[in-house]
């Protein structure tokens, strides 16, 4: 079945302009985001993906280009475009003195939604809150904190939810919960984009993948697709007894490291196969003990496009 655009962006710049010079934060930006995805936007510091969120969100004003955010045009209905998305900031920015309960209904009232209509206690289950709606936001853990400003993002229902670095100085632990709410939140239909600079939220978290560096996009495909791009293969191979290799004695061959009886090594997958690099130790009258593969990741596709 294929799914609709939820969030259409054509030819979208953002110049900034002082005295001395012109900073392109975002260059002719082209990307769709399909309903019902998680989409990740990937980037160094500094590569435009904040500012991508503040125009949707109405705090940064475009230089030029369209934005369609659920079959609303950002220009003529921006005020629909803000409704139709939830926005977890990176920073921590709660009131200390109101519970979460109250934080809630405060959000539900600035957006007009009618008592009767509020799904307040809904949210709070879902961020594994409710054991804590009524306790000052200053008690509250940093984790919890942040699942609240999850929560105040979901408070007008929004089809679809930005995450601006949510996991930016948090540990495994917490950040493993993190990652389960977005899932829950995504399995019940909500279209999830979140920008990061961890490789392997990306790597766990998204359908699709954007890079961007410097206000560019400089990829935009399917994780899968990312990964299978990756051209180089690093194999580890312990052997009976040392062995020499030396670099580019098969096509493309580089001796990373060795240890007694161990070497690591890195090759093109399109110049070498498995049965080559076998024939090869077996040539040096060695025996084949252990053999460990590493088929590269995320960073290796982002390091190599960032590059060039």
């Amino acid at each position: 079945m294929n799914k609709k655009n939820i969030l259409s962006v054509k030819n979208l710049e953002k110049i900034y302009t002082t005295k001395e010079s012109n900073t392109h934060a975002l260059n002719n930006l082209n990307l769709d985001v399909k309903e019902g995805e998680i989409f990740g936007l990937l980037g160094p510091n500094g590569a435009g993906k904040t500012t991508f969120i503040n125009i949707l969100g109405g705090t940064v004003i475009k230089t030029s280009g369209t934005v369609n955010v659920w079959g609303f045009n950002l220009d003529k209905n921006p005020r629909q475009v803000r409704a139709s998305i939830g926005i977890v900031p990176q920073e921590v920015n709660l009131d200390p003195f109101f519970s979460p309960k109250k934080l809630l209904e405060l959000q539900a009232g600035l957006y007009g939604i009618p008592k009767k209509d509020r799904i307040t206690d809904t949210i709070l289950k879902l961020v594994s809150l409710d054991h804590k709606a009524n306790s000052y936001a200053r008690s509250l853990s940093g984790g919890m904190k942040r699942r609240l400003l999850v929560a105040k993002a979901l408070v007008h229902q929004p089809p679809i939810v930005f995450l601006d670095e949510p996991t930016a100085g948090v540990d495994v632990e917490l950040r493993k919960k993190l990652w389960e709410n977005v899932k829950l939140l995504n399995n019940r239909g909500v279209t999830i984009i979140l920008t990061t600079h961890y490789i392997e939220e990306a790597e766990k978290m998204c359908d699709r993948v954007g890079i961007l560096n410097k206000g560019n996009l400089i990829a935009l495909d399917t994780t899968k697709n990312l990964l299978e791009k990756i051209q180089t293969k690093k194999v580890k191979i312990k052997t009976d007894k040392n062995i020499e290799i030396v670099d580019n004695e098969l096509s493309s061959l580089k001796l990373i490291s060795k240890s007694e009886n161990s070497i690591n090594i890195s090759y093109e997958k399109s110049k070498i196969s498995m049965e080559q690099l076998i024939q090869l130790i077996k040539k040096k009258n060695a025996i084949i003990k252990d053999i460990s593969t590493d088929d590269g990741d995320l960073e290796d596709v982002f390091l190599r496009l960032t590059k060039n």
